[in-house]
């Protein structure tokens, strides 16, 4: 099929071009009407004649055939303006003023990168989450921050720590992307968070379903795109504190920021610390294979910790580049919930409950130094793109030193290290033969290096390279109906080093002798893997309403923990053994997306299905080693469906009502647990939100009220050993305001946020600590403020 779409393209292409006609370019800037200050990422439209503003607000357009053209020109948050012009000959110094519109949208908007106009041209179903949204709606991480939009979830760790679940794929499946690099650290474990500070963060873009044709393998179930910063204005400065408090946790954290530029160079930077102390449940009791931990003043004991992030930025710009070198150091120490690691620590001698803000043993210590640089080059008709990167990701797992097994009594707490040290080099060139083709070639490229220390073993040392080319092309066969389509080839090595245990296990021979060894976890192997990725997709806007439809086949290489586990996973209790044959994931999937939007209302709706030749995950066996369950690695045939579907009603000028709901089934069709579901499957969920605008009151700038309900049914379809989980409904309510403090300046924002407002008991099906009976959190209150200067 792809190899028809290809010829196809290939024709109608070539027939494009075909046409001699005399042809002209128009020059020109985008500013805005009141600062008269340049406007990045404006829309210029025409009859098959299409531009977008640079990062100084200038756009060509070429090609333009002799006559009179109309351009319609918008931007988010600017009303759109109309341009007609006589060509003649070439033009030049345009000068085109977008005035500042106001909008009653909540900063969620379906988006490609910024502009709406793109992203209803896009087949794929992205969402854009703007930097209000953010603010309004941030929570003790990023992803948290994120499980407002509908389809998207977390696997939550504690009160810091979550990642990313897309339809109710995570860990590897899906793509956490930053500046263009995508993030690499020890994703692979249930308990292991992203390495991300969310302050700064203006833009990310959520897509949901694969997307391995231009982000790589382990994009096969979607990607969170975190976007880079707008260039500041020229000859600017500015810069926030941001203040936060919280009740439950008794968190208190500081983010402060900068930003300027005077001509063409720029600078960014961002210090955050964040300590905050063990987090409360609504409950006294957690019951963890069948034994009752009680727990103090409903304090999840040794779930306290500390944060330290820093960031750096410079940058140069001109008329055609663009060039950005980003530094930044996250550093965390988090306690892991005691009782969640191993039946040991009911004879500890640590008293957990001494102090609620203390660190004990067990806990992680994680250090993720980051840096990319980022250069766009504008040439003609090509825009070219380099992205290099290097991360550092330090982690050391630390618990008390008690002998299992064989093994005996460690001589220090350091269970695990992993060291992990990544290279990456995307290239893209995109280039427009014509106003219908953008044509994109990439190339990515991805080494990783991870070292393993520690007495407890659970993956070996390895190396992974990963490289993958790519061809992409958005065909405008009309103005209103748009055409993508791509294929790409990606090639793996995964070279594994052997690994003995550091001490001897007795082993019974046949002449009825015992003899002493070191056992070999883990082998020196060398994998390849190679497979073919693609898209297709058609997008048609017909005045209110959006139709789309994608078709997408993606694969995922087996991680190395998947391949050559061989030990004790302690956080779970439990022998975790991979399969050196494992064969790659490939997935295929069909998306569909209808949206209508009018003055009075906007009605969407978002169905997928997916389908799995071989799906890997880790299933729980009747043998065991040590008293504990070996689970092994294994893969089936799965068929997923479902969707989203969402609705907004602007009842008043001031009243807003919006309402999501999501909902995926899954099914193995082979396998082990055939005809079971997947584990951590999210049960059907709504989403229930109200907004009031209130005008000025006193000395309150634009006060707004907002109320979220969330309705989850219970899940019952799992996947065993899981347990089923109830349905619960919990309430966030939350309050913002500008309050003008430095006279004529930018005011204050004040932000006030009670969530689980009734303290209810509730458990979240995708949640790791769920696993153990812990539920989530309880009420809590946070109070933050941003100070701009």
């Amino acid at each position: 099929m792809f190899k028809n779409m290809l010829v196809a393209w290939l024709f109608v292409s070539l027939c494009a071009q075909a046409s001699t006609q005399e042809t002209h370019s128009l020059k020109g800037i985008i500013v805005d009407a009141n600062t008269l200050k340049p406007i990045a990422g404006a829309n210029i439209i025409g009859l098959n004649l299409y531009a977008v503003s640079s990062e100084n607000g200038e756009f060509v357009i070429g090609k333009i055939p002799k006559g009179s053209h109309h351009f319609e020109i918008s931007h988010i948050g600017y009303a759109t303006e109309q341009l007609t012009v006589e060509v003649n000959d070439n033009l030049e110094n345009v000068v085109i003023q977008l005035k500042e519109s106001v909008t009653n949208l909540d900063g969620v908007e379906l988006t490609g990168k910024t502009e709406q106009r793109k992203a209803r041209e896009l087949s794929t179903i992205t969402v854009g989450v703007s930097r209000d949204f953010l603010e309004s709606n941030r929570e003790n991480s990023l992803m948290q921050t994120l499980r407002k939009i509908p389809g998207v979830s977390t696997i939550t760790i504690g009160s810091g720590q979550s990642k990313p679940v897309i339809r109710g794929l995570g860990f590897n499946r899906v793509s956490v992307v930053q500046n263009g690099i995508k993030h690499e650290a020890q994703q692979w474990g249930n308990d292991h968070g992203l390495e991300i500070d969310q302050y700064g963060i203006d833009n990310v873009q959520i897509i949901k379903g694969p997307a391995s044709l231009l982000y790589g393998s382990d994009a096969i179930a979607g990607v969170v795109d975190i976007q880079p910063q707008k260039i500041p204005a020229p000859n600017s400065f500015e810069g926030e504190v941001n203040l936060l408090g919280e009740t439950n946790n008794d968190l208190f954290g500081i983010s402060t920021g900068i930003l300027g530029r005077e001509d063409r160079w720029f600078y960014r930077g961002r210090l955050t610390y964040r300590d905050y102390g063990d987090y409360k449940v609504p409950t006294d009791r957690i019951n963890y294979e069948n034994y009752i931990f009680e727990l103090h003043e409903n304090h999840l004991r040794n779930t306290a910790g500390r944060e330290v992030n820093a960031s750096f930025s410079i940058g140069f710009v001109s008329n055609n580049i663009k060039s950005e070198t980003f530094f930044s150091n996250v550093n965390a120490k988090n306690g892991f919930f005691a009782n969640a690691h191993g039946l040991e620590v009911r004879n500890s001698s640590i008293d957990y409950d001494s102090s609620s803000r203390d660190v004990d043993l067990p806990f992680h210590q994680v250090n993720h130094l980051k840096i990319t640089h980022n250069t766009t080059i504008y040439k003609g008709e090509h825009t070219f793109q380099v992205d290099m990167g290097y991360q550092n990701n330090q982690r050391e797992e630390h618990s008390e030193p008690v002998p299992h097994g064989y093994m005996p009594t460690p001589s220090n707490s350091r269970e695990r290290v992993f060291t992990k040290n990544t290279y990456s080099l995307n290239l893209k060139d995109t280039y427009r033969p014509t106003p219908e083709h953008d044509l994109v070639f990439g190339i990515n490229t991805e080494f990783q290096n991870n070292n393993i220390g520690g007495w407890g073993f659970l993956i070996p040392t390895y190396d992974r390279l990963t490289v993958g080319a790519f061809v992409f092309d958005h065909f405008r066969i009309h103005e209103n109906l748009h055409f993508q389509g791509g294929l790409r080839y990606d090639v793996g090595l995964v070279a594994t080093q052997s690994h003995f245990d550091w001490f001897q296990t007795p082993m019974d021979n046949t002449d009825g002798t015992t003899s002493y060894v070191f056992l070999q976890r883990a082998q020196n192997r060398s994998l390849e893997f190679g497979n073919f990725s693609g898209s297709v997709g058609l997008s048609y806007l017909n005045k209110g309403t959006t139709y789309k439809i994608n078709l997408g086949k993606s694969f995922r290489m087996p991680l190395a923990n998947e391949l050559a586990s061989d030990g004790v996973n302690y956080h779970m209790y439990r022998y975790e053994r991979g399969n050196i044959d494992l064969d790659p994931e490939q997935s295929y999937q069909l998306d569909l997306d209808v949206e209508h939007s009018t003055e009075k209302f906007t009605l969407g709706i978002s169905p997928f299905i997916n389908f799995f030749e071989n799906f890997i995950y880790l299933n729980p066996t009747p043998n065991y080693n040590e008293t504990l369950q070996i689970y092994e690695y294994t893969q089936s045939k799965v068929i997923r469906f479902g969707g989203e579907a969402r609705t907004g009603v602007p009842v008043t000028d001031a009243l807003r009502l919006d309402a999501s709901v999501e909902y995926v089934y899954s099914r193995q069709t082979s396998g082990p647990k055939k005809d079971f579901t997947l584990p951590f499957s999210p049960p059907l969920s709504g989403l229930f939100s109200a907004s009031y605008q209130f005008k000025d009151i006193a000395f309150f700038q634009s006060p707004r009220l907002m109320a979220d309900l969330r309705v989850t049914a219970a899940q019952n379809d799992i996947a065993p050993p899981e347990e089923k989980t109830e349905g619960y409904q919990a309430l966030n309510i939350s309050a913002t305001t500008g309050i003008p403090l430095f006279g004529n300046g930018k005011p204050a924002q004040l932000r006030i946020k009670l969530n689980n407002a009734f303290n209810t008991e509730y458990f979240d099906h995708t949640s790791f600590y769920r696993l153990i009976d812990v539920p989530e959190a309880g009420r809590n209150l946070s109070v933050s403020m941003t100070f701009p200067f």
